[in-house]
């Protein structure tokens, strides 16, 4: 449970995800007006399925192939959302009407949940790798 270090990695992505991400911003407007994701349907929906797979994950901690499987779920829709912050920073760079002016730090928050991901999914097989070599003593 609490004391698995892949339990601690899910509670930061849960930090990552569903807390951090409401205050800071994704980027800032040419007016000067900081942008945040719930200012855009699709974002509050990709990140609200994030949070919601960490904390499935986080929950069912007993079977861990299940949790395996949500991690890399939940790898592949940061992933997704990186590339939709990506590809919008780049399209709509230049100085035109309500184009992105200046990045903000939030557009780099997907990266942090997805290296604390691996590193759960890594402690999880090293978890069940272990459970596998106890059972073939048996």
């Amino acid at each position: 449970m609490i004391q698995r270090i892949q339990t601690v990695y899910l509670l930061l992505t849960f930090v990552v995800t569903g807390v951090l991400m409401f205050f800071i911003p994704l980027w800032t407007l040419n007016t000067g007006k900081a942008f945040y994701f719930m200012q855009d349907q699709f974002y509050t929906i990709l990140l609200g399925l994030s949070t919601m797979l960490t904390i499935v994950s986080i929950i069912s901690f007993k079977k861990r192939q299940n949790q395996f499987v949500m991690n890399r779920l939940n790898i592949i829709l940061n992933l997704i959302l990186l590339g939709l912050f990506v590809y919008r920073s780049l399209n709509l760079s230049g100085e035109t009407a309500n184009a992105v002016s200046e990045k903000g730090i939030g557009m780099f928050l997907p990266i942090v949940a997805i290296v604390l991901l691996v590193l759960a999914n890594k402690a999880i097989k090293k978890d069940e790798d272990l459970v596998k070599s106890v059972d073939r003593l048996r």
